[in-house]
């Protein structure tokens, strides 16, 4: 009898996978642990930048590689300066007498995805950590949208240790000045010439800061860290420039920038430094197995397994339906927002009709690899949530099994509380079936 196609891939899949309880205790991880193996780049993904269980696990699953495998940092896709100084509160540097404090520079939008309560209890849990551990585990920044808080990072850190080149800073980024701190406005201006580019500008205070890093004493990480802001800066500059071109380039020059900060993160913290990077899944995936790749599109993942081979380690998250913390359009109020059900041909709504629930799947080797290998639909959501246009917004082809090492499906998620509930978010969205909730 011929079996059917789609009830061979459900059985397997739910053959292979290993079903999560998420109890108190540590025995749902033991097998991820043990294929993490050595490897000294692990990549946790996130299929939304609002889902509470995403952002849990991945901070669970994070302690274990501290504790366990002695992992150095924490790195994120989260701007350098806002990071930094969390970084310091658990380090037990600075002066915020708390988490709460220590998270205020998240402020730009979309600010719940770093104030929020699951990051809260992972700063809080660090710190602890870090007051009796032997060695520091930081908290870190890999993004690029900072550039006016990087410039005056930048400015202050020069204040301190030679006040003419901090004049000279703030000469040469005086150039952005123009734009009132409108990172776009000044893309868009530059872009079509209708003002002065910064890029020289941005180049040369890089240069003169490095120069200074060269025969500079004092505390290497905050040297470090302005080196940091200054390449941020630069990179950033460019980067709006890029955003009015084309999509593909400047969503190149954001996950380069990622990458490069991330290498040179590595190698100040020692060759053999081990790191836990926290990022949406297109970033993380690699896109060499996605229509991105496809499109001309690389991402941090993929920079990674070309970099680093066997000692990286990628792993994703879905869901098949549940609420989300998302906002209707940029800049707008965080809401809490239904997520529907996955559509059909998706691997989403493939993990929902195993039965399984919420559960781990290895795909480096078995015959679920060569199941998953074949493409289907997989549904991303960013900061953005719009239902209406499920399909088009949310949705894009990927090869799961070549896309990532492993992945964790938890079937119905909630959306991630933020420190500041807005109106919205507190009001959220009624279901369909409203009042019955048939």
């Amino acid at each position: 009898m011929r079996i059917n196609p789609q009830a061979r891939l459900i059985s397997g899949v739910a053959a292979a996978a290993w079903p999560l309880a998420f109890s108190d205790d540590e025995t749902d991880y033991g097998t991820l642990l043990n294929e993490i193996g050595e490897a000294r780049l692990v990549l946790i993904g996130e299929a939304s930048h609002g889902t509470h269980e995403f952002y849990r696990e991945r901070a669970r699953i994070t302690c274990m590689l501290i504790e366990r495998k002695g992992f150095d940092a924490v790195a994120v896709e989260a701007d350098w300066p806002d990071s930094y100084r969390l970084n310091r509160f658990v380090r037990h540097q600075g002066n915020d007498g708390n988490a709460e404090q220590a998270l205020a520079g998240f402020r730009r939008f979309p600010a719940w995805m770093w104030r929020n309560m699951d990051v809260l209890a992972f700063a809080e849990w660090l710190r602890k950590r870090n007051a009796v551990a032997a060695k520091r585990v930081g908290f870190y920044g890999l993004d690029l949208y900072s550039m006016y808080t990087s410039a005056q990072e930048v400015v202050r850190f020069l204040e301190a240790v030679d006040p003419d080149a901090a004049k000279r800073a703030r000469y040469r980024y005086g150039c952005f000045d123009h734009f009132g701190e409108d990172s776009q406005a000044y893309g868009y201006a530059a872009s079509f010439a209708m003002a002065e580019s910064c890029e020289k500008q941005a180049v040369e205070q890089l240069t003169e800061l490095l120069a200074h890093a060269a025969r500079a004493e004092g505390d290497e990480s905050e040297l470090f860290s302005a080196e940091q802001n200054a390449r941020l800066v630069r990179d950033a500059e460019h980067y709006y420039r890029t955003m009015f071109v084309g999509r593909i380039n400047s969503w190149n020059v954001r996950d380069r920038h990622m990458g490069d900060t991330l290498d040179r993160l590595v190698e100040f913290l020692g060759r053999q430094s081990k790191v836990v990077v926290w990022a949406h899944n297109s970033h993380l995936g690699d896109a060499r197995a996605t229509e991105m790749g496809r499109m001309g599109e690389l991402n941090l993942g993929q920079l990674v397994r070309e970099r680093y081979g066997e000692q990286s380690f990628l792993l994703g998250f879905t869901t098949h339906d549940g609420d989300v913390t998302a906002a209707s359009d940029w800049d707008e109020p965080a809401q809490r927002k239904i997520v529907r059900h996955a559509l059909a041909g998706s691997y989403e709504a493939l993990f929902h009709e195993t039965g399984v629930g919420d559960f781990l799947l290895m795909l480096r080797r078995g015959d679920v690899r060569e199941l998953l290998r074949r493409p289907m639909l997989e549904r991303a959501i960013g900061v953005i949530y719009r239902p209406q246009t499920e399909r088009i917004s949310h949705y894009f082809e990927a090869r799961l099994a070549e896309q990532f090492d492993a992945v964790i499906h938890i079937d119905r998620t909630r959306a991630l509380i933020p420190l500041e509930k807005s109106v919205p978010w507190q009001r959220g969205e009624a279901y369909e079936t409203y009042p019955t909730a048939v």
